[in-house]
């Protein structure tokens, strides 16, 4: 078992196969400019299913694959159809931007992905390319529609950005009337490759909540999850859930129950906090699997209390300076 210093356990592993995306979305990285990880630099799909067994055996009882955009990463579905297979794998989920992913859904399902994550910040065209610098929203519902039809659980996060998008709040919320979704709105955090932070969010978990609130008078709390980063809601008689996101705010973190592991193969125990070892480099280096544990734990005990004490530890901008597509969403 996994236990870090505050006797929490862990047992939830985000996995980044690729740093690359077909959007650029602008909170999360430039238009331009970005350079790419080398097929070197990767950890290889036999690395990634290597470490993930080894993990498992370890205690972790939950994998989501994120990016980047893990489509876009050639022989993706291979890949998450063995990793499927692992014994003591409880559960295996996804984040992804949709665009590529209606496709594979059947697939999906066969394997056993229970959840998916879907980005979308707007239900508006206009407002989906100028967030996204991309035209492909009817994809993205394609990917929706789909996941619904084959009974996968569809959690849509989106981003709240001042400007942007806070006039598609209440339109997402509506989706909940008719669609069994989870819609979670997600405080805007620093990570968008591009040194940009804030000195005051306005739209923070209050704020959203507040309109929500406005419109929805009758909106009642629901019992949240063990480990759940969101505060959960419903509008009666809506079929599915609403849900706020206080990524900025961090005022989840207490319960934190996860590690990542970035594409180059590096472990961050906080999303905040700078790396503290690289898995891919121990492997290459001929680490057997018992010396993985010993590196694993020993890196996971030293796990912050939360994203303020992680970011405090953090000797430079570098981490805040980071696209999210480059530390695994």
């Amino acid at each position: 078992m996994l236990v870090d210093k505050f006797g929490r356990r862990i047992n939830y592993l985000r996995l980044a196969v690729t740093d690359r995306c077909n959007l650029r979305c602008f909170y999360c990285m430039p238009e331009q400019g970005l350079d790419w990880l080398s097929r070197k630099e990767l950890m290889s799909y036999e690395e990634m299913l290597h470490i993930s067994s080894v993990l498992v055996k370890a205690g972790i009882e939950k994998v989501r694959i994120t990016g980047g955009e893990p489509f876009v990463r050639k022989g993706f579905m291979s890949f998450l159809t063995d990793l499927s297979k692992l014994n003591g794998l409880q559960q295996l989920t996804l984040t992804t931007n949709g665009v590529l992913t209606a496709p594979f859904v059947p697939d999906l399902k066969r394997i056993g992905v229970t959840s998916v994550n879907l980005s979308l910040d707007t239900l508006d065209r206009d407002r989906f390319f100028a967030i996204t610098r991309r035209d492909e929203l009817p994809r993205v519902m394609e990917a929706l529609e789909a996941l619904l039809q084959y009974g996968i659980e569809v959690k849509i996060n989106a981003v709240v950005m001042e400007g942007k998008n806070t006039d598609d709040i209440l339109p997402l919320v509506e989706l909940t009337k008719d669609m069994p979704v989870s819609v979670r709105f997600i405080e805007e955090m620093p990570f968008n490759g591009g040194g940009a932070h804030h000195t005051k969010l306005a739209w923070d978990h209050v704020q959203i909540m507040h309109t929500i609130k406005d419109k929805y008078p009758g909106i009642h709390k629901l019992p949240d999850p063990p480990y759940s980063t969101s505060y959960n809601y419903q509008v009666p008689g809506h079929k599915g859930s609403v849900g706020v996101i206080a990524a900025y705010t961090r005022s989840f973190c207490g319960s934190c129950n996860r590690i990542r592991l970035t594409p180059q193969g590096e472990l961050k125990t906080c999303l905040y906090g700078n790396a503290v070892v690289n898995v891919k480099d121990l492997m290459r280096a001929g680490s057997d699997e018992q010396e993985l544990v010993t590196a694993l734990q020993s890196a996971i005990s030293q796990k912050e209390r939360d994203g303020w004490e992680a970011e405090k530890s953090v000797s430079n901008l570098t981490v805040l300076n980071a696209s999210m597509a480059t530390i695994g969403g």
